[in-house]
C-alpha cells in the first residue's frame, strides 16, 4: 500500500469558513503532520467580515470546476502529494482530485455525493432547496437565516452551542456553486483504480444522509483498491466542530497510519 504523505491539505466545504479546521489541524500536527486548511477565493477572512463586507457579489461567482481547481493547483504545487481530508462540498473535491491522481489517501467527511449519486430524502431536499437559489439572482451570494442553519448544520446541539457556531463559521456562500453538484463539474470515474479512500457519516445529518454517503461509498468498484466506510452516531454536518470532533480526527489516524 501506498505510504501516507507527511502533509495532509484541509479541504472545506461550502457556507463556512476555513477556520473550521483549526483544532483539526493542531491535532494532526501533535501527531507530526504538516497541515494547510486553504481559504476559499474571495473567503480569506473571518465570517463576521464576510457577513458585513460586499463579498458578497464575488462568492457567488465561485463554481465548482474553478473551485476544484484552485485546490489542484495548491496541491500540485507541493513537493509530495498530499493526504486530502475534506468536508461536504471539500469532501467531494477530495474525491474529484482523487480520482485525478493527487493524492496518496483521502478521507471525505459527510461529502457531496458526485454526479450520479442522488437521494430524495426529504431532510436533503428540505436541507439544499435554499441554498440552490431555484428562481433567485445567482448574482447574489446566499446567506443561510439562523433557523436554516439550526436544520441543515447544526440539529441536535443546544441554542448556544448553534449560536457560537453560527456567528463563527457562517458565510454567504454561491448558489451556482451549489447547483453544480448535479453537473458534470462532479463527475467521478468509479471503476478508476485508486488510493485509499475513506469516507465518514453521521447519523443525524439533515444535509448530507448517511444513506446518501453510503450510496457513494458503494459506487466506487475497483476491487483491488481501498475504500472503506464509518458511520458515526449522533453526528450532524457540523461535525467538525461537535464536541466529539476528536474521536472523528483519532479514528482517521488511525485509519491513515494503517495504510
Amino acid at each position: 500500500m501506498t505510504a501516507p504523505s507527511k502533509t495532509i491539505v484541509f479541504i472545506t466545504g461550502a457556507f463556512v469558513t476555513n477556520n473550521c479546521w483549526d483544532e483539526w489541524r493542531t491535532f494532526f500536527e501533535s501527531k507530526g503532520y504538516k497541515t494547510l486548511a486553504p481559504a476559499w477565493p474571495y473567503k480569506n477572512a473571518s465570517a463576521e467580515t464576510l457577513r458585513n463586507s460586499r463579498s458578497g457579489e464575488l462568492i457567488a461567482s465561485n463554481r465548482l470546476e474553478s473551485l476544484t481547481t484552485y485546490f489542484e493547483s495548491i496541491v500540485k504545487a507541493l513537493p509530495e502529494e498530499p493526504i486530502l481530508i475534506g468536508h461536504s462540498i471539500g469532501g467531494l473535491i477530495v474525491q474529484i482530485l482523487v480520482n485525478r491522481g493527487w493524492a496518496t489517501a483521502g478521507i471525505a467527511i459527510h461529502s457531496l455525493a458526485p454526479l450520479g449519486v442522488i437521494t430524495f430524502k426529504f431532510s436533503f431536499l428540505k436541507a439544499g432547496w435554499g441554498p440552490l437559489g431555484f428562481f433567485t439572482d445567482t448574482k447574489k451570494s446566499f446567506l443561510m437565516s439562523f433557523k436554516q442553519w439550526q436544520y441543515a448544520f447544526t440539529n441536535g446541539m443546544t441554542c448556544e452551542e448553534q449560536t457560537a457556531a453560527y456567528y463563527n463559521f457562517l458565510t454567504p456562500e454561491s448558489k451556482q456553486l451549489v447547483r453544480d453538484g448535479i453537473s458534470k463539474a462532479a463527475k467521478v470515474d468509479f471503476k478508476q483504480p485508486h488510493v485509499p479512500l475513506l469516507f465518514l457519516s453521521g447519523s443525524t445529518d439533515n444535509f448530507i444522509p448517511a444513506s446518501l454517503n453510503l450510496d457513494n461509498y458503494k459506487k466506487y468498484s475497483d476491487k483491488k483498491s481501498v475504500t472503506d466506510y464509518k458511520e458515526f452516531k449522533g453526528r450532524n454536518h457540523f461535525v467538525l466542530g461537535q464536541p466529539t470532533w476528536k474521536e472523528d480526527a483519532d479514528y482517521i489516524l488511525k485509519w491513515i497510519e494503517k495504510q
